[in-house]
C-alpha cells in the first residue's frame, strides 16, 4: 500500500487549497492508499531558522512528527498558493525548519557535492495562482515551481516531482473550480 503525505501550505484553513488537498486525499483513499493530510496552519512551530545551519535550533514536537511522516511516506503532495511569485511564508518557514542537513541532505567533507537523503520518494505540487499559467512561465520563468522542484525536493533526492497548477483563481467561477477539484481527485486516485 502506497503511503502518501499531503501537506497543505495555505495559512487559511477555508481556502481553495484546503479543498484541493481534501480532494486529493479522497481520491487516494478510493484507491486504498494510506494517506495523511497535514495543514501547516495547525502545527505549532517557529517559522524562523534563527541560526541558519551554524547552530542547531531544537525542533518542536510537531516538526519531529512531520519529519517521521516524511520518512515514512512514499509520495509527498504539497498544496499551496503562489504569492509574490513563490509560496507563503508558512510553507517557506516549514521547509527551512524541516528539510535540514542530516535529515534531507548531507554535505560531503571538503566537497561541493552532497548526499540526497530522501531518495526513493516522489512528489506532486498542486499550486494555485492568480497569474495566468502562461504568463507565470513565459514572463516570470516559474520561480516558485523551480524553487520547490529543483532547489528543494530534487536537491534532497525526491523525484520525479510533478506540478499541477491552476489559475487564475480570482476570476474562476464555481464550475471551473469544481472541474479542478475533480481533476485533483483523479490524480489522487491514480496516486500521482
Amino acid at each position: 500500500m502506497k503511503k502518501i503525505l499531503i501537506i497543505n501550505g495555505h495559512p487559511d484553513s477555508e481556502s481553495f487549497c484546503a479543498d484541493l488537498a481534501i480532494s486529493y486525499k479522497n481520491g487516494a483513499e478510493l484507491s486504498k492508499a494510506d494517506c495523511k493530510l497535514v495543514n501547516l496552519n495547525d502545527l505549532k512551530f517557529d517559522l524562523n531558522l534563527h541560526y541558519g545551519y551554524r547552530k542547531r535550533t531544537e525542533l518542536e514536537p510537531d516538526l519531529v512528527q512531520i519529519q517521521q511522516d516524511i520518512l515514512d511516506a512514499d509520495h509527498l503532495v504539497f498544496v499551496y498558493p503562489t504569492w509574490w511569485g513563490t509560496y507563503p511564508a508558512l510553507l517557506k518557514g516549514f521547509i527551512d525548519r524541516v528539510f535540514l542537513p542530516k535529515f534531507a541532505f548531507k554535505y560531503r567533507d571538503n566537497s561541493l557535492l552532497w548526499d540526497k537523503l530522501l531518495k526513493g520518494k516522489s512528489a506532486r505540487l498542486i499550486v494555485t495562482m492568480d497569474t495566468p499559467k502562461w504568463y507565470y512561465s513565459l514572463i516570470y520563468k516559474n520561480p516558485g515551481h523551480n524553487s520547490m522542484k529543483k532547489g528543494i525536493l530534487e536537491f534532497c533526492g525526491i523525484k520525479p516531482v510533478k506540478i499541477t497548477a491552476f489559475g487564475p483563481i480570482k476570476s474562476s467561477n464555481d464550475k471551473k473550480r469544481q472541474n479542478w477539484i475533480n481533476k485533483i481527485e483523479k490524480l489522487g486516485q491514480d496516486q500521482k
